[in-house]
């Protein structure tokens, strides 16, 4: 005799035992979320809370602030979320003794700009005075005499620009103190035509800006010939005369 089997049970529609959603409530919702996005949105645009009232600079030397917040030309009053940062950033940039600038907000009313301004690297002359210019060539400020802390650069071209310029500033910069010290003026025909002229008829190709610790190590030991001039511009194969 068969055994009779039990009856199987219908599946359970999906929906079974949940709750239909209330139309009511989730117009609730949504009208709540209309409401804060609405209320973010005018908190930040419209509200007179979150407007630009003060302006801060940072890393002045040189620049007067006052330039720098006529350049960056921020209306006070005007919604913090409104400020154009970049542009307000080329503005400040356009200086000419700014190498670079930053913008940020400062919720919930400022504005900061930090500022990097152009350092001297080198000196060179003009008349009776001296320009003395950054690494990308610019002036920054013109002086009656030669600061003890820049070389002189005799230019061979253009300086502004011009990536014998970068490459001197970037030689000199690496330089031991005890060999600025000695250094009287430098050359650059190019960029890896590096030439140091020292005191005492010396003269140091120095080639370009790389290896500049090796150089200065192989230099050391043959500063002890006395020899007046000194290629070092491939470490490996220094030389002497």
């Amino acid at each position: 005799m068969t055994a009779s089997r039990a009856p199987t049970a219908p599946p359970i529609p999906p929906s079974a035992g949940r709750r239909p959603l209330n139309p009511w409530k989730a117009g609730f919702v949504v009208l709540a979320l209309v409401g804060i996005v609405a209320a973010v949105a005018w908190a930040l645009v419209g509200s007179r809370f979150l407007v630009v009232r003060s302006v801060q600079v940072t890393g002045l030397h040189r620049v007067p602030r006052s330039q720098v917040v006529a350049a960056a030309a921020i209306p006070f009053g005007l919604p913090l979320i409104r400020v154009d940062t970049a542009a307000v950033g080329h503005r400040v940039d356009a200086i000419r003794q700014v190498e670079s600038a930053e913008v940020i907000r400062s919720w919930p009313d400022g504005i900061v700009i930090k500022v990097t301004e152009r350092t001297p690297a080198l000196a060179v002359r003009d008349g009776a005075g001296y320009d003395l210019i950054d690494r990308f060539g610019v002036l920054v400020v013109r002086a009656a005499t030669r600061p003890k802390s820049l070389p002189l650069f005799v230019p061979a071209g253009p300086v502004r620009g011009s990536a014998s310029v970068a490459a001197a500033a970037a030689v000199t910069k690496e330089l031991p103190p005890r060999l600025l010290r000695r250094l009287k003026l430098v050359t650059a025909p190019a960029a890896d035509e590096v030439t140091l002229r020292l005191r005492g008829g010396v003269t140091v190709v120095w080639g370009d800006a790389g290896r500049s610790a090796a150089k200065e190590r192989v230099l050391r030991a043959l500063l002890l010939t006395h020899a007046h001039y000194y290629d070092v511009s491939s470490p490996t194969i220094a030389t002497s005369r």
